[in-house]
């Protein structure tokens, strides 16, 4: 029988990055009016004591390198009755090949879909030290490649190089994996020739679309017109830090990236988890993440008081978070009650708010002459905020069965999320005697809860329990007091409103009119999505707050390495 394959292996250049270094003097050659292959021929007449074998086998780095194929190429054109330019320099060529071309192609993404199905995926390639004054951009790389794949084989790091048949050995080694059980990646025949003989399935690649064609045929998943998406982050290969900001009270947060700080602030019944899809999409476009476990929640401080919860209290916190981090200026991202929380915080502290976005909840200015609880009475939909209202109530409810509580409350649009019998009704819950009344005991699996996540916030509560998170509600009027006080005010700082067409309660229709209020205000809208944003169309989400944070930032340079 023969062996399932379960590895794919990847060359770089040419395949993940852009066209390569092959590539990039094919074009140069064509450029300078040379002969085809008069580079490749230079590069390869010294044989193994050349030093372009020399630097793949890390004999010599990219600075030698570049000065000795300076003088081959210099002598090779003499010989050959050709000119150069005076200004010809191999570094100018491999700058403006690193300058030009991203990890972005269809087969990096299509990498990650295959680690998303139980694939082991990794890097081989033919590889350089980089000593030159650009190495930062090939640092960039090599850090993204290696938070994403499984293992990352460089020719210059074990003194190996492709086609030598020992190099696919040792990777072989690496993975643990049998030939007949991987597929290898090149846009060089030669490189896969010897790995072809060894029993390994091969792909010459030279186009994406034919190459994803034979990579989908091989191995029996879909690759061809799939959602652009990463990873999401494992709560193990991330950073977590807390802050005190008073003495009896900590924030939790998780961080990743580096860059402009960027704050996610997650809503009910929710965790910092809830941006497991949004952090490293960001980190990698070139932000600092900061998701923040708001108060209340998992492993941050759930003060007894009600009062410790109002949005004033809340907002004071993450003046404080951020002056404890030392960031005098950050962009806040809010989904629900993190929502209306990044919307006090452009509204009350503008200097410490380089832009604000909020995912499904609208601002809309609170009136003094009208009263909260009254408004709320009269919107059938927030009729379940009413039974939050009662202290113990709705906490004994929820914390029953934090599995049954999670699988009902946080379930997709899409047809096969539906629940049998009735679905989640927020209206009527108090006639009804409570949230999950009527609903089933043991419900089926959500698709925004794959089992390990579900263990996670069935974790993080167990912690916690409902009460902090629950009185998030219970500061209503103190809300609106608070909200009433800067009668007339508008958020002047760059803010993006992102609706969801299919979100019951926070409905696109209570966004109308936000821009009277916010004069800098960008839309978004995903319509086949309701309230959960993040987890259901993350791929969706994270483009459009990816290209409103380049746009905010559009002056400052971001070090991404990747454009997913």
């Amino acid at each position: 029988m023969a062996a399932k394959r379960r590895f794919v292996l990847f060359d770089l250049g040419g395949v993940l990055f852009g066209s390569g270094v092959q590539g990039a003097f094919r074009r140069l050659e064509g450029s300078l009016g040379l002969p085809g292959n008069f580079f490749q021929d230079v590069f390869v007449q010294g044989g193994q004591d050349g030093p372009f074998s020399r630097a793949m086998l890390g004999q010599i780095g990219l600075t030698q390198l570049m000065a000795e194929l300076d003088e081959d190429c210099k002598k090779a054109a003499a010989a050959s009755g050709l000119s150069l330019p005076d200004k010809f320099s191999v570094a100018q060529t491999l700058e403006a090949m690193s300058n030009g071309e991203l990890l972005d192609t269809p087969l990096l993404r299509a990498a990650l879909t295959l680690q998303n199905n139980g694939f082991k995926i990794a890097v081989l390639t033919n590889n350089w030290v980089d000593d030159s004054p650009q190495r930062h951009r090939t640092a960039l790389i090599f850090c993204l490649l290696r938070k994403y794949f499984d293992a990352v084989i460089e020719s210059c790091r074990i003194g190996l190089q492709k086609p030598d048949p020992k190099i696919y050995e040792y990777t072989l080694e690496v993975l643990k994996a049998k030939p007949q059980e991987v597929i290898f990646l090149d846009d060089i025949g030669a490189n896969l020739k010897p790995a072809r003989e060894m029993g390994m399935a091969t792909i010459l690649v030279r186009d994406a679309d034919s190459a994803l064609k034979e990579l989908q045929d091989l191995t029996g998943i879909q690759l061809l017109g799939q959602e652009n998406l990463l990873p999401p982050c494992d709560p193990k290969n991330v950073t977590h830090g807390y802050v005190t900001i008073k003495p009896g009270t900590q924030l939790h947060f998780v961080e990743l990236g580096n860059g402009p700080p960027v704050c996610l602030c997650h809503g009910f019944p929710e965790s910092w988890f809830s941006w497991r899809h949004q952090i490293p999409a960001l980190a990698d476009a070139g932000f600092r993440v900061l998701a923040l476990e708001m108060k209340g929640y998992g492993v941050s401080t759930a003060p007894p008081d009600i009062e410790a919860y109002s949005q004033q209290e809340i907002c004071k916190d993450l003046v404080v978070f951020l002056d404890k981090l030392g960031i005098s200026q950050a962009v806040f991202i809010g989904h629900d009650w993190g929502g209306a929380t990044v919307w006090n915080m452009a509204l009350f502290y503008p200097e410490r708010v380089r832009a604000v976005a909020s995912l499904n909840t609208p601002f809309k200015p609170a009136d003094p002459k009208v009263d909260v609880m009254e408004v709320i009475r009269s919107i059938p939909v927030f009729d379940y905020q009413l039974y939050f209202q009662e202290p113990g109530v709705a906490e004994a409810e929820l914390e029953k069965n934090l599995r049954r509580t999670f699988t009902v409350m946080i379930r997709s649009t899409k047809k096969e999320d539906q629940l049998p019998g009735v679905s989640l009704n927020v209206s009527s819950v108090r006639e009804r005697g409570g949230l999950l009344v009527g609903l089933p005991e043991d419900p089926p699996p959500s698709s925004l809860l794959p089992e390990p996540v579900l263990q996670y916030y069935i974790q993080q509560y167990q912690k916690s329990g409902f009460r902090g998170p629950l009185n998030w509600y219970r500061n209503m009027q103190a809300n609106w007091r608070w909200n009433a006080s800067a009668q007339g005010r508008k958020i002047r700082v760059p803010a993006l409103m992102v609706t969801a067409g299919k979100d019951k309660v926070l409905h696109p229709n209570m966004s109308k009119h936000m821009e009277e209020w916010i004069p800098q205000l960008t839309r978004g809208h995903i319509e086949e999505c309701g309230h959960f944003t993040q987890m259901e169309r993350p791929a969706a989400l994270n483009k459009i707050l990816i290209e409103w944070l380049r746009e905010v930032h559009k002056n400052a340079p971001l070090q991404t390495a990747a454009k997913l």
